[in-house]
């Protein structure tokens, strides 16, 4: 039975930590909340010399952002650490290789004291270079290890200087070790080049850029961000597919993560039993720029590679996740030691890149799977593509039928009544 599905939903959670592959051992259970550890924010700052501009409600963009910070500090949650880093505060020099250096921990993630944090942020003097690429590299450090959410919120007025260490390649770079790292950016005053380029880095790690032309905006979203570190959240485990379904891995219900390359196929196997029901959908996320015209499509087949039904979606222009589902209910069996049945799924996309972009790595991708009881009468779940509508749609269509006759009978009845009259 082959059906088309509706598009999986939930892509705008998509590619909240993507990563690279790796390997996912049978057995192990995908995708619970982590919380173990507490949720970890890292609030890095632009110190360069352009925070001296005075254009955010009469203040300077420093001022702003020192306001910003102290009342964010107050606010914070207690279960979350925060640390506070900065960029070009150090360095008034015209030398681009140390300015490009130029990135230190004012204050380390760790428990809050407010006072001392406040102290810290009072100092703070617009100086030097933009060195957004290094910072990044640096505050993704101070949020190694645990398990907690971890969140890195950039604010900057300005783009890197620092090139050719390209900032949104290092949040590329950060993505692909599969820390569970999300960047959040927010360009103060911003240009179109640097909307564009903090756009970029948010992007590449599943967070969020934000515009700043007010210190009330700029208090309010960096609020949001750090009290939404404090919310349970899910990480997708990584999941290495394979390139063929005998060598497939074994995943079971879950949230998963892996990296597809232009032109490839992914396998992920499936055990599903009679009387279950296997759902599963897949986003991917086009993490640079393509060229237009482009699809996503899941299969589940057998071991034996027969299709057993199918999901697909396609997108013109840029579109940045395509998502696509697909539903597929067993059969009950009289033998109650039936064995499962291997179903391997099938992932693959349509998306080239654009001239001189690079290949590598893949494009992110985040797979669902759940398997669940089937419906009482699975056999009839997709008929046509209707389910229990086709039922209606007969009986619409015999009633149709009918007021036609009768209809047709009146017509004529009233037209030999007129002739005869």
């Amino acid at each position: 039975m082959i059906t088309r599905t509706r598009l999986a939903a939930g892509a705008c959670a998509l590619l909240a930590a993507l990563t690279a592959g790796l390997a996912f051992p049978a057995g192990a259970t995908a995708g619970e909340p982590t919380g173990q550890d507490a949720p970890k924010v890292d609030l890095v700052l632009d110190v360069s010399g352009s925070m001296r501009a005075r254009d955010i409600d009469g203040q300077s963009r420093m001022a702003a952002a020192k306001q910003a910070f102290n009342e964010v500090l107050d606010a914070t949650p207690e279960e979350v650490e925060l640390g506070i880093r900065t960029l070009g505060a150090n360095y008034p020099g015209d030398d681009r290789k140390t300015g490009c250096k130029d990135t230190a921990q004012l204050y380390p993630v760790g428990p809050l004291d407010r006072t001392e944090a406040k102290t810290a942020v009072a100092t703070l003097t617009p100086t030097g270079w933009t060195p957004i690429g290094p910072a990044l590299l640096k505050a993704a450090g101070d949020l190694d290890g645990g398990d907690g959410s971890k969140r890195i919120v950039l604010i900057s007025d300005g783009e890197d200087t620092c090139a050719p260490l390209d900032p949104c390649e290092v949040a590329r770079e950060i993505a692909a070790k599969g820390i569970g790292l999300t960047i959040d950016t927010l360009g103060l005053v911003p240009t179109a080049k640097l909307s564009r380029q903090l756009s970029c880095i948010a992007e590449a790690t599943g967070g969020t850029y934000t515009s700043v032309e007010h210190q009330d905006e700029l208090t309010d979203r960096v609020n949001q961000l750090v009290d939404r570190a404090a919310d349970p959240v899910v990480t997708p485990v990584p999941a290495e597919g394979a390139d063929r379904c005998a060598a497939a891995p074994t995943l079971k219900s879950g949230l998963y993560t892996d990296r597809e390359e232009f032109g490839q196929q992914r396998f992920y196997r499936v055990d599903v039993r009679p009387g279950q029901e296997l759902r599963a959908s897949v986003s991917v996320a086009a993490d640079r720029a393509v060229n237009p015209g482009h699809g996503v499509l899941m299969r589940a087949v057998t071991s034996k590679g027969r299709e057993i039904v199918r999901g697909e979606a396609a997108g013109n222009g840029r579109t940045d996740v395509l998502s696509t589902g697909l539903r597929y209910p067993k059969a009950e069996s009289d033998d109650e030691d039936a064995p499962a049945e291997a179903v391997c799924l099938a992932v693959s996309h349509s998306f080239s890149a654009a001239s001189g972009v690079k290949t590598t790595p893949g494009l992110p991708l985040e797979l669902t799977v759940d398997v669940v009881d089937a419906p009482s009468q699975a056999g009839d779940v997709a008929a046509f593509g209707l389910g229990r509508g086709w039922w209606l749609l007969g009986v619409l269509i015999l009633t149709g039928f009918l007021a036609g006759l009768v209809w047709g009978w009146l017509s004529r009845w009233r037209f030999a009544v007129w002739r005869t009259n």
